[in-house]
Parts: structure tokens; C-alpha cells; sequence
């Protein structure tokens, strides 16, 4: 996880003024009491293990089997690459936790394993707003989207969504490097973390309201988009009422309530780490002990959200997804007999199922 910290500041009992020999006499080897070390480790190794399985099962199940390459897969599969690429940056920010100096992996991996995890965030994000957009469109004007929502398209942006989130991140590159305390050995007090030139440039603060942005604006964006569609289905359940309501619609119904979970859970996972960035930011600015402390117990929750907020999507999908499920134990040649009625077959093979349902 990007923490992008300065973990200079002592924060058990630890005075401005102690906080300078602090470093140089006995190098501090974490932050925290080992036993929530040890709880953090432990729960993070759970995320990692089921992260890992189920985004990876994810793109084997759209990719291997056709009937699943809808277009709204192809961006839940994109959401699950980079989920998989924050999973493979966890072990050098849980070394960090435990560990947070001396860091002798180099300035070079030290950059790159921040740019991953930053780029893979801002990708994550973009993806499940493109997809609300696709979702908005294929429920509240289906006709058009049939014409409009390909999936050479969707692939189309896709890549360009992925671009402008490595682009993004570039300044991760300046922001943050290996550096160590003035008159000490480097090889026992260097660290991963912000630089100092981007605390006076004022880059740090730069890049933490670009983070805020690609949070707060997409929010906004899915409420509006899931309001307009809630009211298009509730205008629709008001003319057509009893037996008379087409199976889409009831899809459709179950479709909003998807979506309600997921953004949900988004927002869950993500406040508390735009949260704990901002007291970083202004900890490291302010070079208050007590602020330093509140932000990296927070930063150290936020560190647990942003993993289970990877680990949790096809959770979601395998709960609500009875279509994910039966591809899933196909996957792993576990035969399944659902029991299927007409109107579900009908409502399965019908375009605007296949384009718009969230389940897959």
C-alpha cells in the first residue's frame, strides 16, 4: 500500500527532542506492539490467499469461457488484474510494517513497488466508474447501448483507462525514494518514504488531493448514476405493475441491489485510507508526535481495508452471482445441476441480460 510515509517521528512516549538521537542510538525496528503486528500479518496473509485465488479465478473464468465475455466482465476482469497486482506488492509493505528501517532493497524498487500499487488503485477505480457508466447506460437506455457498448469498445477503453492511471502515478517516481538521517550509517536508518524535496516542494500535498480526486469524484459520479438509474426502475415498476413486469426488469431490480453492495463496500474500504493519507500528509508538515501517532494507527487500518477492498469483489460475485458460481465449479470440473425455469433461460439468453446484469 502506498503510504508514501515519514516514519521519522517516534510515536510510543517518544519527545521531539528524544526523537533525534531516537534514530541514531537504538534504530527502532517497528511502530507498533507486536501482537497487533502479529494479528495484522495474520489477517493480511487470509486477504492474500483469498485475493489472490479468487481475482485470479476471475480472468480464468471470462477469459476461458466465451458465453462469459460480456462487457461488463471484461471490466470486472481488468479490476481483477489489478487487484492481483496489489496482492504481489503486499510482501514489501508488510516487511515495511514490521520493519520500516533499515530498507536495503534499493532506491529503484522502492519507487516501483509504490508506482504498481498507486497505479493499480487509480486503475481499480476508473475501471468500476467506466463500468457504472456502461451499467447506466445498457438499464436506463438498453436499445442504444446494444449499438453503442461493444466489446471492442469496452476493451478499447479498458486500455486507455489504464494508461491514464500509469500516467497518473508517474510522480510517484519523485515523491517518494530511499533516504536517510543526516550524519548516520545508511545501511541501518535508510527508508522507503516521502522525500523531503517533496514535502517542501509542496508535491506531497499535491499528490494527495490528485488520490482525494480519484476517490471523491467517481463517488459522486456512482451516486448520481445509481439514483438515475433507481428512478428509471421505479418509474418502470410504476407502469407496469403484478405479472405484467417484464423478467429484465426484475433483473434489472436485482441488478441496482448488486450495485448498492459493491459501492458500498468500495466506499467502506477506501474512506479510511484517503483519511489516514491526509493526516500523514499534514503530520509530516506539522512534525507533531501526537499526530504522527494518531496517523499511522490509522494509516495501520487503512493498511487492512485497502487489501480486503482487493480481496473482496469476487466474494461479492460468488454471494450474489449464481451464473459466476456455476462457471466458477466448472472451472474446478465441479458439475452443478441448477435447477433453470423458462423465464430465467429466456431472461438469460436476452442481449440486454447478457450486456447489463452484474451477474456476470
Amino acid at each position: 500500500m502506498q503510504n508514501w510515509t515519514n516514519h521519522s517521528n517516534c510515536p510510543f512516549n517518544c519527545s521531539t527532542e528524544d526523537n533525534a538521537t531516537y534514530g541514531r542510538n537504538d534504530i527502532p525496528v517497528n511502530l507498533f506492539p507486536i501482537p497487533i503486528l502479529t494479528g495484522i500479518t495474520v489477517t493480511c496473509a487470509f486477504l492474500f490467499l483469498v485475493g489472490v485465488t479468487g481475482n485470479l479465478m476471475t480472468i480464468l473464468v471470462v477469459t476461458k469461457y466465451k458465453d462469459m465475455r460480456t462487457t461488463t466482465n471484461l471490466y470486472l476482469s481488468s479490476m481483477a488484474l489489478s487487484d492481483l497486482l496489489i496482492f504481489l506488492c503486499m510482501p514489501l509493505d508488510l516487511y515495511r510494517v514490521w520493519r520500516y528501517r533499515p530498507w536495503n532493497f534499493g532506491d529503484l524498487l522502492c519507487k516501483l513497488f509504490q508506482f504498481v500499487s498507486e497505479s493499480c488503485t487509480y486503475s481499480t477505480i476508473l475501471n468500476i466508474t467506466a463500468l457504472s457508466v456502461e451499467r447506466y447506460f445498457a438499464i436506463c437506455f438498453p436499445l442504444r447501448a446494444k449499438v453503442v457498448v461493444t466489446k471492442g469498445r469496452v476493451r478499447g477503453v479498458i486500455l486507455v483507462l489504464w494508461i491514464v492511471a500509469l500516467f497518473s502515478a508517474g510522480p510517484i517516481f519523485v515523491l517518494v525514494g530511499v533516504e536517510h538521517e543526516s550524519g548516520t550509517d545508511s545501511w541501518e536508518t535508510n527508508e522507503c518514504k516521502a522525500t523531503e524535496y517533496a514535502i517542501r516542494s509542496g508535491l506531497l500535498t499535491i499528490m494527495v488531493w490528485v488520490s482525494s480526486i480519484f476517490f471523491f469524484l467517481p463517488v459522486f459520479c456512482l451516486t448520481v448514476l445509481y439514483s438515475l438509474i433507481g428512478r428509471k426502475l421505479w418509474k418502470r415498476k410504476k407502469e407496469t405493475i403484478g405479472p405484467n413486469i417484464s423478467s429484465r426488469d426484475k433483473n434489472n431490480k436485482q441488478t441496482v441491489k448488486m450495485l448498492a453492495v459493491v459501492v458500498f463496500a468500495f466506499v467502506l474500504c477506501w474512506l479510511p485510507f484517503h483519511v489516514g493519507r491526509y493526516l500523514i500528509s499534514k503530520s509530516s508538515e506539522a512534525g507533531s508526535p501526537l499526530m504522527s501517532l494518531i496517523s499511522e494507527y490509522c494509516n495501520l487500518v487503512s493498511f487492512v481495508l485497502f487489501y480486503l477492498s482487493a480481496a473482496i469483489n469476487p466474494i461479492l460475485y460468488n454471494i450474489m452471482s449464481k451464473k459466476y458460481r456455476i462457471a466458477a465449479c466448472k472451472l474446478f470440473g465441479v458439475k452443478q445441476a441448477p435447477r433453470r425455469t423458462a423465464s430465467t433461460i429466456k431472461s438469460e439468453s436476452s442481449p440486454g441480460w447478457n450486456e447489463s446484469s452484474v451477474s456476470m
